[in-house]
């Protein structure tokens, strides 16, 4: 009887397999290609966008017309249906999106091509609304995705409102001033006291350093670094001429002197942190030429300055979750905050989207955590989101960084006298910890180890509680009322505890999220209802937020450390005239909490959300999205990425910040257009009481758009630079002169120094400082004028060049030395001094320049 059983499975399980076999597709689904484009900008006179994918069959086979969807992400919203009929639109989770064929799609023969059109709830604005990675996979094989062949998002010239042209660009660039460069001042960010003597003092390979015991570290770092500058080994001698570390009590904590004579180069300070900042003073004012090539002798001019800085906090946020950068990414980014004097670096290592740090108590969240692909479960990882595909191959959806990389970046970062504090997000953006202990529960539930699978629950089981957050997540909150909550949490600190004590790095504070959590979370938790059953304090789900809060600061306070989280931790949600309203919280005043303030978004009611935390006692960091953003697109024009719901950002956002009274410079909305001012009444400003409370300046980088390192450069710098200028240096004259007009005299005149200071010093060093960075290249000013091209350029010392046959220039093309006439197609490009180009300007004779 068992034999006939056993023949009976073996020709089951053989006529499955042939079934499968012949239910596999045919066609080589790695031979489609599929492109974007915009269709129609103002579909039916409405604010809305008819775009279209197109796919294209380059295989000997054709493409079925059913037995398959088209997965992809997005950041948008779509009406449901297709309005070319042959397709329908489906939400997975979060961005990512699926298009079915329905009855009206046919096969697709070889060579040929279908185009899918829907409408988009909103007009495009720039490349980054595309559509990104989409992915096939067979209703047959329903586990495995299939990357096409490419992807193309075909451009477009948009005719918005609002579209910044060529020429508006060169009206812009027309104020500002071309100053030689020997007149620029040789240090950013502008030191407190600053004056250039005449001479030179000349370093070679001879010189004699003297330094304090105390200073030891730094001197290693500043031999090292000047070896690389010389192209050989200092070898000291009595006779050389002398550079002096000294120390000198009465210098604040991070203050410094830096006194260069023709003899003698002297930095003294009273902390290391001093000293290191007198050390990068020192790199910016050696001259770019001298990063290029090594040389034996190094001209440094005589100077003389005393410094010290506005803000004690001074700090980037890197969002490392949505998409990864490599370790050696931000160890760039560390070197190059300490030459600007930036002193934290915000590491956003957690999101709904990946988990990018080795916690050795809690493994899956590394497995599970770190890796996207195709699954519609999340069981094993998580699902494809910005764009990263159906596999583990995408190394912007896929990586973390291993316990012992993290040491490696803490020591790097402490050596550089920079802080680097971990973000953990919760309650919200939480999904890749979320599905990540899910899997630590599946996996001891089936050994049947019941307590332990239960031990790091995040989430309710039988909680049947509706929401979407605002990236349209319906399953990313921990549910706070759970004991394994803190568990969890406990585990997490205790690790991190462990890394930065390895790497002799401080962990002043450890940031807790708290941002962006939606309505409608745990009100059908039942560990919510048994929790409030017990707790009479807690009457709603609101209340959940500071018993949270609450418990996670006892766990840190434990370890003495510091809760720091966004604007919401410090905030209480209540009712005015029947709305829901949010009023400063008073529960949490004096547990030395940090707060990072990113929701001035103008137009939107909060505008002075920081202003109103800081007079009410929390220590705010402004983070500020109208300013300080990072990934902001920088203007509105299709080719510039980014996003743009909360600003427009160029470096003149950063550059004209007022910490103290960010109205002042408010100019335009998050649209672009002229702002109101009205919007203003009522608003409160900051008091002097509040000015204490502002520690400090923070940009953000988001990471949704950003998916290489060379993105990364081209949206964090320059901007960096004005950042630090910002944060560092006093407040210039005209942030607090009344006169509009003389303030904006005064303003223009500034802004034209520190453009020239980066085009003429700073740009062409960080061309080959550190293997060189990808900084944005603007794109040039074109004009026509008198029947020519007149171009000009936002930073003084680049090289444009230009074209009149319709060929993109390249770092060969024609220098552009003044206007050019011609006829036809001209386009014109600016490069660096290592030829690499940015976006190009194109001019056209019978219309006025385009993008």
């Amino acid at each position: 009887m068992r034999s006939l059983l056993t023949l009976a499975l073996v020709l089951f399980t053989t006529i499955k397999s042939f079934a499968l076999v012949a239910d596999e597709p045919r066609f080589n689904a790695n031979k489609l290609s599929i492109s974007w484009e915009v269709v129609d900008n103002n579909y039916q006179n409405k604010q809305m966008a008819l775009t279209a994918i197109t796919i294209t069959n380059t295989d000997k086979e054709a493409f079925p017309a059913t037995g398959w969807k088209i997965y992809f992400n997005s950041s948008r919203n779509f009406l449901v249906n297709a309005t070319s009929g042959n397709a329908k639109i489906e939400q997975v989770n979060g961005d990512l999106y699926s298009f079915t064929p329905v009855d009206k799609f046919a096969a697709i023969k070889p060579g040929e091509s279908a185009r899918i059109e829907y409408v988009c709830e909103s007009p495009v604005v720039n490349f980054t609304d595309a559509i990104e990675g989409p992915y096939l996979v067979w209703d047959t094989e329903p586990n495995k995705g299939y990357s096409p062949l490419d992807f193309i998002v075909k451009s477009y010239k948009p005719t918005y409102q609002g579209l910044i042209t060529p020429e508006i660009i060169y009206n812009q660039n027309k104020i500002i001033q071309d100053i030689p460069a020997k007149q620029l001042q040789k240090i950013i960010p502008t030191p407190l006291n600053y004056q250039e003597n005449s001479g030179n003092f000349v370093i070679t390979n001879s010189v004699n350093i003297v330094s304090d015991p105390f200073f030891e570290k730094e001197k290693a770092y500043f031999i090292n670094g000047l070896e690389k500058l010389l192209g050989s080994k200092i070898k000291s001698t009595a006779s050389g001429k002398k550079i002096i570390f000294k120390r000198l009590g009465s210098l604040g904590a991070e203050a410094y002197r830096l006194f260069i004579t023709p003899e003698a180069m002297t930095i003294s300070a009273s902390t290391t942190a001093g000293l290191f900042y007198g050390i990068q003073s020192f790199k910016t004012a050696v001259s770019g030429e001298y990063w290029a090539n090594p040389q034996a002798n190094i001209s440094v001019p005589c100077l003389d300055v005393t410094d010290e800085p506005r803000f004690p906090y001074r700090a980037v946020m890197l969002d490392v979750a949505r998409n990864f950068q490599s370790k050696q990414q931000v160890l760039k980014l560390i070197n190059l905050m300490a030459v600007y004097k930036l002193n934290t670096l915000h590491m956003h290592l957690t999101d709904d989207e990946g988990w990018r740090l080795e916690i050795p108590s809690l493994p899956e969240l590394t497995a599970v955590g770190s890796k996207r692909g195709h699954t519609l479960n999340s069981k094993g990882f998580l699902p494809a989101s910005h764009g990263s595909g159906p596999d583990f191959g995408n190394t912007a959806g896929t990586g973390f960084y291993t316990k012992a990389d993290y040491i490696e970046i803490l020591k790097y970062a402490t050596e550089r006298h920079v802080t680097v504090m971990p973000e953990i997000e919760t309650p919200g953006h939480a999904r890749a910890s979320i599905k990540a202990m899910d899997a630590r529960y599946d996996r001891l539930m089936a050994a049947g180890d019941k307590a332990g699978a239960s031990r790091y629950l995040l989430r309710d089981l039988n909680d049947k509680s509706e929401y979407r957050s605002v990236q349209y997540w319906n399953d990313n909150v921990i549910d706070v009322s759970l004991p394994s909550t803190y568990t969890y949490v406990e585990a997490v600190v205790n690790d991190l505890v462990t890394m930065y004590k390895e790497a002799g790095a401080p962990l002043p504070a450890i940031h807790f999220g708290g941002d962006e959590v939606p309505a409608h979370v745990w009100e059908k938790s039942p560990a919510y209802l048994t929790l409030k059953a017990t707790n009479p304090e807690i009457k709603s789900t609101n209340d959940l937020w500071y018993y949270f809060y609450g418990r996670v600061n006892d766990i840190l306070k434990k370890r003495n450390i510091k809760l720091s989280g966004w604007e919401e931790m410090a905030l209480r949600k209540t009712t005015l005239d029947g709305q829901s309203a949010y009023v400063v919280n008073p529960q949490f005043l004096n547990e030395n909490m940090q707060v990072d303030v990113w929701n001035n978004v103008l137009g939107d009611g909060q505008e002075d959300l920081a202003y109103k935390l800081a007079n009410g006692g929390y220590k705010v960091v402004l983070t500020c999205v109208t300013n300080l953003y990072f990934d902001m697109a920088n203007y509105k024009s299709f080719d510039e990425p980014g996003y743009y719901w909360g600003a427009y950002l160029g470096i003149d956002k950063f550059f004209s910040f007022i910490p103290y009274d960010y109205f002042k410079n408010a100019d335009v909305d998050k649209n672009g257009r002229p702002i109101n001012r009205n919007l203003f009444i009522g608003k409160q400003r900051l008091t002097d009481y509040g000015k204490g409370n502002i520690i400090g300046l923070q940009g953000a980088l988001w990471g949704e758009t950003v998916k290489s390192a060379e993105r990364m450069d081209y949206m964090v710098f320059p901007k960096l630079i004005g950042l630090a200028e910002r944060a560092w240096a006093k407040d210039p004259s005209w942030t607090t002169e009344r006169d509009t007009a003389k303030a904006r005299e005064l303003y223009n005149q500034d802004w034209s120094k520190f453009l020239n200071i980066l085009g003429k010093r700073e740009l062409p060093r960080l061309a080959y400082y550190n293997s060189g960075y990808s900084f944005r290249i603007p794109k040039p000013g074109v004009v026509l004028q008198d029947g020519k091209y007149a171009s000009n350029i936002q930073f003084p010392g680049m090289v444009i060049r230009y074209t009149t046959d319709g060929t993109e220039p390249t770092a060969s093309s024609k220098i552009y030395e003044g206007p050019v006439n011609a006829t036809g197609v001209v386009k014109f490009r600016a490069f660096d001094i290592k030829g690499r180009g940015g976006n190009v300007a194109e001019g056209e004779s019978n219309d006025k320049p385009v993008i």
